[in-house]
């Protein structure tokens, strides 16, 4: 047998994400999680866990209730197993997931993984946010370490402008136009919001998300692809702080053209900030407008060119 080959280290890819329940008896959990992550509430834990259970408890009856909605779990768990099996199959190399508030946890992932020679860890947001990358970083590196195996990690932070992921976009739009006149549309590029004073305190994420959509729109225009215009906007308000500004609904409220296609810029997975949050509630709200017109695009997915993306920037993080 070849000595190369009995010598080459071997290799994992564990992508990783915010997660989603598996079933309805995990809704509690990733609420509960969710909210006492200290890059989401950055109380002491004491206060922190006690907000965590007052959120949980207020909202797990209407969460289970849409969840229920989506076929009894989060639209992100197929879509990232879908994911997994055709990058594995692209990279030849194995591939794990791991979720930040669902199973499979960080803590079982590793300990699975950890005899692998080298382990790269590729977020599936493409933006750097301390509530999404630094969070799933906070829990990967501080299990590395008890297990003794962070000089076997290599990580990225970003990769919003890989010209494979913006290329998946312009796909997925093209495929929510479909055989339409794309300028009768408006198009919106609608990302999660973030309290006003995380970025204040200089978190990178609206900078990424403002960046992501400017090449998206060179994109779309060099495809000879183009709306009555393009806007940016953002969702998933939770109570009573101020948020990054536009919101979702006060863009689509303001709307010329009364027909809109909607792309999710902040996720790569779709989930149900997509799938009911998008599809079902702004839906309504977008109808009650009198917004005849109404279509959301797909997230990347499983798409041939975020495939792509990912295979690339797993290439490239072995030669740094």
């Amino acid at each position: 047998m070849n000595q190369d080959i009995l010598s080459s280290p071997k290799k994992v890819v564990l992508l990783l994400n915010m997660g989603g329940p598996n079933n309805l008896g995990e809704v509690k959990v990733f609420l509960n999680n969710m909210f006492n992550d200290k890059r989401i509430i950055g109380a002491p834990k004491p206060i922190r866990m006690f907000i965590a259970w007052l959120i949980t408890s207020r909202r797990a009856k209407e969460a289970t209730h849409n969840y229920s909605l989506l076929g009894g779990k989060s639209p992100i768990v197929e879509h990232t197993h879908k994911l997994v099996e055709t990058l594995s199959k692209r990279i030849d190399t194995d591939v794990h997931y791991v979720m930040r508030y669902t199973p499979p946890y960080t803590q079982e992932v590793l300990k699975d993984v950890a005899a692998y020679d080298e382990i790269y860890a590729i977020p599936l947001y493409p933006h750097f946010s301390a509530t999404t990358t630094l969070s799933s970083f906070d829990a990967l590196y501080e299990e590395a370490a008890r297990l003794g195996i962070s000089d076997k990690i290599k990580t990225i932070d970003r990769y919003y402008s890989h010209p494979d992921y913006i290329a998946s976009i312009v796909e997925r739009i093209k495929e929510a136009v479909g055989e339409d006149d794309s300028s009768e549309f408006e198009l919106i590029f609608t990302a999660h919001g973030l309290p006003q004073r995380i970025i204040d305190k200089g978190d990178l994420y609206q900078r990424h998300i403002r960046a992501n959509v400017y090449h998206a729109r060179r994109a779309l225009n060099d495809a000879g692809i183009f709306f009555h215009n393009t806007h940016l906007a953002y969702q998933s308000r939770l109570g009573p702080l101020e948020w990054i500004r536009p919101y979702l609904e006060d863009k689509l409220a303001s709307l010329k053209k009364k027909k809109v296609i909607l792309f999710p810029i902040a996720f790569t997975v779709d989930n149900s900030e997509t799938e009911f949050e998008l599809e079902i509630e702004y839906r309504e709200k977008a109808e009650a407008m009198g917004i005849h017109d109404y279509r959301v695009s797909q997230a990347p997915n499983s798409h041939p060119m975020f495939i792509e993306a990912l295979a690339d920037v797993y290439h490239s993080m072995q030669v740094q």
